[in-house]
């Protein structure tokens, strides 16, 4: 009777490691999935970061379109005004 009482309590033990050892083991490899997702995401916001001057110069020149367009409206406008002139209606 007090073999089986300690073989009870010797494999309550046991088990109790290997839980132990499952939840540190699974633990364990989320953390390996975090860190190297975030390694990822490290390397593509330096690629993006790398970018930026060059997207910055290559759009530089839309800040040119207002003025474009109120150029494109004034050649419209007198254009219309010299046909008007030139046909008379």
């Amino acid at each position: 009777m007090v073999a089986v009482i300690v073989a009870a309590q010797d494999t309550g033990w046991w088990v109790g490691l290997i839980a132990g050892f499952a939840v540190v083991a699974v633990v364990v490899v989320i953390a390996a999935i975090l860190l190297t997702l975030a390694a990822r995401i490290a390397d593509n916001a330096r690629q993006a970061s790398a970018a930026l001057p060059v997207v910055r110069d290559q759009t530089t020149a839309l800040q040119d379109v207002p003025h474009i367009n109120e150029s494109a409206i004034s050649v419209l406008r007198f254009a219309r005004a010299a046909r008007k002139a030139l046909t008379g209606s």
